[in-house]
């Protein structure tokens, strides 16, 4: 299990397998690779930097198999956030979900 922050900072919860989930416990990701994409099928972002959320502007477009969440489950209490890196063109930051 890896946790994850936002590009900003925020705490945003864990990688676990092919999983995204938020740390209140909600299964909001899939990964195929460092990219994710949501129970719909469209993408949400990637991971850089080993643990930082981010959205590439340019890939919105990518879509990937839909899939059905598989159900909540106890969250955790948030991490303190981190400092946030400079924003990289042609990107923005993580959506909150």
């Amino acid at each position: 299990m890896t946790a994850l922050w936002k590009w900003g900072g925020e705490f945003f919860g864990y990688w676990q397998g092919e999983c995204l989930w938020t740390h209140d416990g909600r299964h909001v990701g899939r990964f195929q690779g460092d990219l994710i994409f949501g129970p719909d099928g469209r993408y949400l972002g990637e991971v850089r930097n080993k643990n930082r959320l981010i959205t590439n502007r340019n890939a919105r477009s990518r879509r990937a198999s839909s899939f059905m969440p598989y159900a909540t489950r106890v969250g955790t209490v948030a991490y303190v956030g981190y400092v946030g890196y400079v924003m990289i063109v042609g990107y923005e930051d993580f959506p909150t979900l």
